[in-house]
């Protein structure tokens, strides 16, 4: 699944031409690396989110095309 598909179905990010342009912006990582938002996600990826002066730091736990609202919170988990 692409990055920035990723993000808005886990709703970590509301939309995602929101999360492309974070991605093009490079405020996201994966495992320490920028990532541009047509990178794969894959189940045990570490990504970060630069969101101002706040820091989001999640594990891909699975990956799901179409989640319910109450799937979407299990995708990820939180490393803070």
């Amino acid at each position: 699944m692409r990055l920035d598909k990723f993000l808005k179905v886990s709703r970590i990010i509301k939309r995602r031409t929101v999360a492309n342009e974070a991605c093009d912006a490079g405020r996201v990582t994966i495992n320490g690396k920028v990532a541009k938002a047509s990178v794969d996600v894959k189940v045990g990826d570490e990504i970060e989110i630069r969101f101002g002066s706040n820091m989001t730091k999640i594990k891909v736990k699975s990956l799901n095309e179409n989640p319910r609202k109450e799937e979407a919170s299990l995708m990820y988990e939180s490393m803070q």
